[in-house]
């Protein structure tokens, strides 16, 4: 079972590294699609994503501070479904929707239930 968790924080975690990283690395480009959407303060908004999914991200993947960083990441995937998915005339816009709730709903599975036995935090107890 260890295993099995270690690997569902990886698949978990990809989304948001990559995602916050490719945020990070392209700060216009996001700050310009939040912008569209009518976030205010687009530039702080997309630092304030990039840096809540890298590290959220990074803190499944490592198994340190899992539960905080599941559960920023479940709350975020709420939010972004509400903000940026909402317009469900477009299937492509359902689906992420669904699929941001879909993360939220394994992000909390993962806050209840920790990061496992092959984590960093297992190792420091």
């Amino acid at each position: 079972m260890s295993t099995i968790v270690l690997i569902g924080r990886v698949l978990l975690s990809i989304i948001f590294i990559l995602s916050g990283f490719g945020k990070l690395t392209a700060l216009g480009g996001t700050a310009g699609y939040f912008a569209s959407l009518g976030i205010p303060a687009p530039m702080v908004a997309a630092v304030v994503v990039g840096l809540v999914e890298l590290v959220g991200g990074l803190a499944v993947l490592l198994g340190f501070r899992t539960r905080e960083g599941a559960w920023a990441l479940a709350i975020f995937c709420v939010a972004s479904a509400v903000v940026a998915h909402s317009d469900w005339s477009d299937m492509m816009q359902m689906i992420a929707f669904q699929k941001n709730l879909a993360l939220a709903g394994g992000l909390l599975v993962l806050a209840a239930f920790g990061p496992g036995p092959i984590s960093i935090e297992a190792r420091r107890a």
